[in-house]
């Protein structure tokens, strides 16, 4: 059950923006799978959010989910944070991220051929980075608080 009360259009323009891939057809397959219910988790490397110069994620906080033409879809309620080393990833997070995994080892291959592409990598100031066993990913479970279309 979500945490937070209805949130008003100003509210919900304030929040920062859940943005999963990049747009195309991987980020709408993704928003589907949150709208679902299917998907109910993520995970980002931590060097990220420095790159962006964002705040980690917490719980209770709250996002903006949005589609390919980034219009909002929902509001998303982060319910579980961790920060851990790539190596001790579990398999609950393959599951729980929804995208057909059921092994960490799957979901692994996955997620470091995302990482290690050259539109990701592209993003960074240095694109020479290495994920190995103890790059530190930022796992987060979320909750579809409000749908918003």
């Amino acid at each position: 059950m979500p945490m937070i009360e209805h949130l008003d259009a100003e509210s919900i323009a304030r929040l920062p923006k859940a943005e999963f891939g990049f747009p195309g057809p991987e980020r709408d397959r993704l928003v589907a799978l949150i709208l679902s219910g299917a998907k109910t988790a993520t995970a980002a490397l931590l060097m990220d959010y420095a790159e962006d110069d964002e705040p980690l994620p917490h719980v209770g906080g709250c996002s903006t989910l949005v589609d390919s033409v980034d219009r909002p879809v929902a509001v998303l309620e982060t319910t579980e944070v961790e920060t851990v080393p790539l190596g001790s990833v579990t398999d609950r997070q393959a599951i729980d991220e929804g995208e057909g995994d059921v092994t960490v080892a799957q979901w692994r291959r996955t997620h470091e051929s995302f990482w290690n592409s050259e539109e990701y990598r592209g993003w960074f100031a240095d694109p020479d980075f290495v994920v190995d066993d103890g790059t530190m990913v930022v796992l987060e479970h979320f909750t579809v608080a409000e749908r918003l279309r």
